[in-house]
C-alpha cells in the first residue's frame, strides 16, 4: 500500500512539472525549461550526477541557442498528449521509477536487469537490405501477442517499462503492438521500422495511444538508400515522416553507417532534410558483420571511424551543429561506460524467445518458453557479461565482439552458450574472426582518442 502511495504522489508531481511547461508554451522557453530542470532536480535527486543538471541548465540558459530552438519545435510541433506521455512513461516509469525498482531487482537476484528490453514480435520482412542481420531469419518465426504481453508483465515486475520492437519488420504485427500500447500505458514502446507499412491509419493509433514512437531506418539520400534497401524505398520513407509530422507525432531515424555512407548520413544537407521532415532524433549504428554471409567491406577503416567519433559530436554540439539530437552507439561509449549489453541495460529476444545478450550477438542458453525471464536474465552467458563489463578500459572500444573479439569466444566457450541465429547458424570463431584484423587497426587511433578524453576529464575535474 505505501508503494502505490508513494508512486502517485511521484507521478502527480511529474504531471505538475509538464502541465507547468505546457501552460507556459511561448511564454519564455529558455525559463520555462531551466524551471523544468530545477524541479525534475528536485524530483530526481542523486539519480543524475549534479554535473548533469548544471549542463543541461547551461544548454537551456541561452534564449537564442540550440537548445532552446530544439525545445520550441519540439513543443510546438508535436502533439501535447504525446509529449506529455513520453514524459511520463520514458521518464517517470522507465527513466525514473523503473530505474531505481530495476536496480534494487538486480540486487536481489543477484543479476543484470535490463533498463529496455529489445524484442522481435516477428521475423517476417517486406524486404531484404544488404547487411541486415534480421534479413537471416526469414519470414516462419513469430512471437504471440500472448508471449509480448507476458514478457511485459513480467518485465514490469522487475522494474523494466520500455520496450523496444526490433525484427523482421515489427510493423508487420502492428495491431498486436497498439494492443499492447493500449494495454500497457506506463510502458514506453518504441520501433526500429523501414517506415512502408506506416499509414494513416497506424498515424490515427499512434496518436491515440500516445506510447509509441518509431525510428525509420534509412541510409542516405535515394540512390545510396535504395541501393540497400531496393528501389522505391526512400520516397516511401518521405511519404512516412510527412504522414508522422502530420499527425504531430513524434519519431526519429535509425541510421546505419557504412564505409560507403557514413559522410552521406551526416552530412548538414541530409540532416536538414530529416529536420525538416520533423525528424527529432537519430541513432547512428556502426555496421556489425554479423552472419555467414555478412560482407567486411561495409567495415569502416580506422580513419572513417574516428570521422565518426568527431562529425557525431559536432552534430550534437551545446553551442552548434544541427537542432537534432544524435546518439553514436558505438563511439558513444564513454557515456555509458562501455558495453551495455547481456542485460547490464539491455537484451534482445529473437521471434522463437530465445533471450540473447545483444541484437547483434545470436547466441543464448534460455528461451522463454522454457523459463521466466528472470530465470533467462540469471543464465551463465548474462552472468559472464556481467563479470567481464567493462570488456575493455577504453571505452571507445566496448564490445566484445567487433572491438574485443577473443572475449566473446571466451564467454561463449566458457558458458556453453549456442548459436540462435534461425537461418544459418555461425560459430563464434566465425563471426569473431571477421572482426580480428579490424579491431587491431583501431586499437591505436582509439587509444589516441582515448587518452585525449582522459585528459579533458582531468582538466576540467582540476578547475
Amino acid at each position: 500500500m505505501q508503494n502505490k502511495v508513494v508512486h502517485a504522489a511521484e507521478k502527480k508531481a511529474f504531471e505538475l512539472v509538464i502541465d507547468s511547461i505546457l501552460k507556459n508554451l511561448g511564454k519564455d522557453t529558455s525559463k520555462n525549461m531551466v524551471q523544468l530542470i530545477n524541479m525534475a532536480e528536485k524530483i530526481l535527486g542523486d539519480t543524475w550526477a549534479p554535473s548533469a543538471y548544471d549542463m543541461l541548465r547551461n544548454a537551456f540558459s541561452d534564449p537564442e541557442g540550440k537548445w532552446v530552438k530544439f525545445g520550441t519545435r519540439l513543443l510546438n510541433e508535436v502533439d501535447h498528449d504525446v509529449f506529455k506521455k513520453a514524459f511520463m512513461t520514458l521518464g517517470y516509469e522507465a527513466g525514473f521509477r523503473g530505474y531505481r525498482t530495476s536496480q534494487e531487482m538486480a540486487k536481489k537476484y543477484d543479476c543484470n536487469i535490463p533498463w529496455i528490453i529489445l524484442m522481435d514480435p516477428t521475423s517476417a520482412c517486406n524486404m531484404h537490405c544488404t547487411g541486415c542481420w534480421a534479413a537471416e531469419y526469414g519470414n516462419k518465426y513469430n512471437l504471440s501477442y500472448e508471449d509480448l504481453d507476458s514478457i511485459i508483465e513480467q518485465g514490469k515486475e522487475l522494474g523494466i517499462h520500455a520496450y523496444l520492437m526490433t525484427g523482421g519488420e515489427p510493423l508487420v504485427r502492428k495491431k498486436d503492438i497498439i494492443r499492447l500500447c493500449e494495454k500497457h500505458q506506463d510502458c514506453a514502446f518504441h520501433a526500429f521500422t523501414n517506415g512502408t507499412l506506416i499509414d494513416e491509419e497506424f498515424c490515427e493509433d499512434m496518436l491515440r495511444v500516445g506510447n509509441f514512437i518509431p525510428s525509420i531506418s534509412i541510409e542516405g539520400f535515394e540512390e545510396q538508400n535504395d541501393g540497400r534497401r531496393g528501389n522505391g524505398h526512400f520516397e516511401k520513407v518521405m511519404h512516412a515522416m510527412d504522414l508522422l509530422k502530420e499527425h504531430k507525432l513524434l519519431f526519429g531515424t535509425s541510421i546505419c553507417y557504412t564505409s560507403k555512407n557514413y559522410k552521406t548520413v551526416t552530412s548538414d544537407e541530409f540532416l536538414d532534410l530529416l529536420i525538416s521532415k520533423g525528424v527529432r532524433y537519430t541513432w547512428y549504428f556502426h555496421y556489425m558483420p554479423v552472419g555467414n554471409d555478412a560482407s567486411t567491406e561495409l567495415l569502416l577503416n580506422p580513419e572513417q571511424r574516428e570521422y565518426m567519433y568527431h562529425r557525431v559530436r559536432e552534430i550534437r554540439d551545446w553551442t552548434g551543429g544541427k537542432e537534432i539530437f544524435a546518439i553514436d552507439f558505438q563511439n558513444d561509449g564513454e557515456f555509458v561506460h562501455g558495453c551495455v549489453a547481456g542485460g547490464r541495460c539491455y537484451c534482445h529476444i529473437n521471434p522463437i524467445g530465445d533471450v540473447e545478450p545483444c541484437v547483434f550477438i545470436h547466441y543464448s542458453s534460455a528461451n522463454i518458453h522454457e523459463k521466466s525471464l528472470i530465470e533467462c536474465l540469471q543464465q551463465p552467458l548474462f552472468r559472464a557479461y556481467r563479470d567481464g563489463q567493462p570488456f575493455n578500459d577504453n571505452e571507445l572500444r566496448p564490445c566484445p565482439m567487433l572491438e574485443n573479439p577473443e572475449k566473446l569466444q571466451e564467454m561463449i566457450h566458457k558458458t556453453g552458450a549456442v548459436s540462435t541465429d534461425l537461418q544459418s547458424p555461425e560459430t563464434c570463431e566465425h563471426l569473431c574472426g571477421k572482426c580480428v584484423e579490424y579491431a587491431k587497426e583501431w586499437t591505436p587511433v582509439a587509444n589516441k582518442l582515448w587518452s585525449k578524453t582522459l585528459e579533458e576529464k582531468a582538466t576540467n575535474a582540476a578547475k
